[in-house]
C-alpha cells in the first residue's frame, strides 16, 4: 500500500473550485513532482495534505490513517515546508532548530542529538552560531528544511523549495532531497521550474485549473509528449561572413518542406518543429529528419550540426495541457 493516498480531493472557496477531483498516490522512498502554473491548485492541495486546510470533499490517507478524520494522529508523520518560510531574526541557527525540536516534544540528550544530526545532514554546522537574519536565501532554505526534519517525518511536503535559489544552492538542495528519498522518506515537491523536477523526481503529477491532468513516471510523460506527434530539431550553421543570409535561406527552405510546422532562429542555430502523426515511431521521426538534412545539404546550406532536442517536462506539460481553456 502506498504511504500517501489522495482520493477525489475537492476544495471550494465559495464559487471558486481550487481543487477538483484530484487523486494520486505516493510511495515511501520516492519523490513526486507536483507540476502546474501559479494558481493551478498545487499549494491548496499540499496544505490539505499537511492538515492545514480541510477539503470540501474527498479523502487523504497517510500510512493508513485519515488526515481528514484524525489530523492530530497524522501530523507527527508530516514535515511541511511552505513556499514562504520565516525565521526569527534574533536567534542563531542552533537556537532556531532547538526551539522547534522542543516544540516537537524532543527532550534532553535526545533533542540535542537530533538537532546536531539535522545540522550535519543539511550542512549547517559551520553556521551554528550565526544569526538566521544574516543568512543567504539558500542557507535559510537549508534551515527551513532542517526544521521539517527534526521529528523524523515519513512524508515531506515541500512547496516551491527551489524558488529564488542560485544554481549551486539548487544542486545542493536536489542532492539533499535525493538522500532523503534514499532513506525511505516520501517527498512531495511542487515547482514551476520544470527542468528542476525532471532531474530529481521519480514520478510527476500535472495539475491545471484545479484538475489533475496526468500522473506517471517522468519517462512515461516524456514518451507521451513524443507520441503526440511533435519533435524538435536543432540545426546549427557554420559561422561565416554570410551567416545571416545562410540562416534566412535555410529558414525559407525548411518552411517549404512537408511536416515542418515552425522554424525559429537563434544566433547561428535554427529550432525546427516537426509535426508528425500522433504515435509516430522513432524510425519515422528519424526518416523525416533525414529528409530535411538532405534538403539542406543539397541546397548548399552550411550545416555543421543537426540533432534532436531532448524532450523535457516543459514539453510534457505543454502536450498534456494543449488546448485547455479556463
Amino acid at each position: 500500500m502506498s504511504l500517501l493516498q489522495v482520493k477525489a480531493l475537492r476544495r471550494d472557496y465559495g464559487s471558486l473550485r481550487a481543487v477538483d477531483d484530484v487523486s494520486f498516490e505516493l510511495e515511501a522512498g520516492t519523490i513526486l513532482g507536483f507540476i502546474g502554473p501559479n494558481g493551478a491548485g498545487k499549494s491548496t492541495t499540499m496544505r490539505i495534505i499537511a492538515t492545514l486546510d480541510t477539503p470540501t470533499a474527498g479523502e487523504v490517507l497517510l500510512d493508513g490513517q485519515s488526515l481528514v478524520d484524525s489530523p492530530d494522529k497524522a501530523r507527527p508523520l508530516i514535515g511541511y515546508m511552505p513556499d514562504r518560510y520565516g525565521t526569527y531574526d534574533d536567534v542563531t541557527v542552533w537556537e532556531f532548530l532547538d526551539f522547534f525540536a522542543r516544540a516537537y516534544g524532543l527532550k534532553g540528550a535526545a533533542r540535542h542529538k537530533r538537532v546536531a544530526s539535522v545540522m550535519e545532514f543539511t550542512g549547517l554546522n559551520p553556521l551554528k552560531d550565526k544569526l538566521t537574519s544574516a543568512l543567504s536565501k539558500g542557507m535559510k532554505q537549508r534551515v527551513a528544511l532542517g526544521r521539517t526534519l527534526l521529528h523524523d517525518p515519513k512524508l515531506l511536503i515541500l512547496d516551491e523549495p527551489a524558488d529564488g535559489l542560485d544554481p549551486r544552492a539548487r544542486i545542493e538542495l536536489r542532492e539533499l532531497l535525493r538522500a532523503l528519498a534514499d532513506q525511505g522518506k516520501a517527498v512531495l515537491i511542487s515547482s514551476h521550474i520544470l527542468t528542476e523536477l525532471a532531474e530529481i523526481c521519480d514520478t510527476c503529477a500535472i495539475i491545471e485549473q484545479g484538475r489533475l491532468l496526468a500522473t506517471g513516471k517522468v519517462a512515461d510523460l516524456l514518451a507521451q509528449s513524443q507520441a503526440s506527434g511533435g519533435t524538435e530539431l536543432t540545426v546549427r550553421l557554420a559561422a561565416g561572413a554570410d551567416g545571416e543570409a545562410a540562416s534566412a535561406r535555410a529558414e525559407k527552405l525548411l518552411l517549404e518542406q512537408p511536416r515542418v510546422g515552425q522554424v525559429a532562429r537563434e544566433a547561428e542555430a535554427l529550432r525546427v518543429r516537426l509535426e508528425l502523426e500522433p504515435g509516430a515511431t522513432r524510425e519515422q521521426v528519424d526518416e523525416a529528419a533525414a529528409r530535411l538534412l538532405a534538403a539542406l545539404v543539397g541546397a548548399g546550406v552550411p550545416v555543421c550540426a543537426f540533432s534532436h532536442r531532448e524532450l523535457n517536462l516543459e514539453d510534457a506539460f505543454m502536450t498534456v495541457t494543449k488546448g485547455r481553456v479556463a
